[in-house]
């Protein structure tokens, strides 16, 4: 088990998976949205018809980076341009009304160890974004699916966008927390459980620090970010998704039985409370509206050179030992 479990609703399909999904090596948007509906020569959203006002195509494209550059000129002087909001470190952020995605990739490339998902009911033009940048189409007065809450949640530009009471509901949404999930609880139960046995499982988390404690030297890290499920667009994650949810869907009873029925807390499980747990687990991994993905990482190191550990070997153990060399000459 890996360091974080995180929600990310990387999709602009909501429709249930089919068996063949999960077997599947690509995916993609439906064409119909990114080809819009045409009226008096400017390009619409059709995720909700009737919905927005304002077109969705290269011209006003322009004008919404434009008015980005505008912001971002206005409050230049300040080291983040982005936002005022007294936010540090935040983990999950949400752009509401995303349009072309700027402002949502500036925040991402602002605050790289920081989720960033934007949100429009349209695609966002651009083809490359940032490994911590997120694009979803989706129509937020609808029931929100993210699990993690947000430390900041961003919205531009939105004028005409909703009714009065329509406005009220997206306020509502961003003022309420997120429903509890049960992978997540999962994870966390398994988690504390092996702290209680004093056999902790964040070994991904501390590998770099006890190697640096150890004496490596040139350590080296790299994360990864897998899906748990063949929902992401990219086929290479696709495929991996694929089989990380077959490797959680066969592996969680192993993982959770001995951890939860021996120091589960508040007291011990019983057999049957993990089992209810898994199912529960293993039948929401399969729910296309909600897109878990797992932290990982690989560390690697190289133990010191003599020299640079500033001595000089010893003959009979030299590849283990060595003397100071202000020792020597002393």
């Amino acid at each position: 088990m890996s360091d974080i479990l995180e929600v990310d609703p990387d999709c602009y399909d909501a429709r249930p998976y089919k068996p063949g999904d999960f077997e599947s090596e690509t995916t993609s948007l439906a064409s119909t949205i990114y080809r819009g509906v045409f009226e008096n020569g400017r390009r619409y959203q059709v995720v909700k018809e009737g919905r927005s006002w304002c077109p969705s195509d290269e011209q006003q494209w322009e004008s919404l980076e434009a008015g980005h550059l505008i912001a971002i000129i206005l409050d230049s002087h300040r080291e983040n341009p982005l936002f005022y909001a007294p936010v540090e470190n935040p983990k999950h952020i949400l752009d509401i009304g995303t349009g072309r995605g700027s402002w949502a990739v500036d925040a991402a490339d602002l605050f790289p160890e920081t989720i960033v998902r934007g949100v429009d009911l349209f695609p966002p033009p651009g083809e490359w974004l940032p490994p911590n940048c997120i694009m979803e189409v989706d129509d937020i007065l609808q029931e929100w699916t993210w699990r993690d809450p947000f430390d900041l949640i961003h919205l531009r530009h939105m004028l005409g966008s909703f009714t009065p009471e329509e406005w009220d509901i997206v306020y509502k949404h961003c003022y309420d927390l997120p429903k509890d999930a049960y992978t997540p609880n999962f994870s966390e139960r398994v988690l504390e459980a092996a702290e209680n046995w004093n056999h902790p499982l964040n070994t991904v988390c501390t590998m770099r620090q006890s190697l640096e404690k150890a004496g490596f030297v040139d350590i080296h890290e790299k994360r990864y970010r897998c899906p748990i499920g063949p929902w992401a667009r990219d086929a290479t994650l696709k495929e991996a998704g694929r089989l990380h949810y077959h490797h959680w869907a066969t592996g969680m009873e192993g993982w959770a039985m001995f951890m939860l029925t021996k120091w589960g807390t508040p007291k011990p499980w019983t057999k049957e409370e993990v089992q209810v747990l898994v199912a529960k687990v293993r039948a929401e991994l399969k729910d296309p509206r909600l897109h878990m993905f797992q932290n990982t990482r690989r560390v690697w190191a190289r133990k010191p050179t003599v020299e640079e550990m500033g001595g000089i070997p010893v003959k009979e153990e030299e590849d283990v030992a060595f003397i100071k060399s202000e020792e020597v000459e002393g």
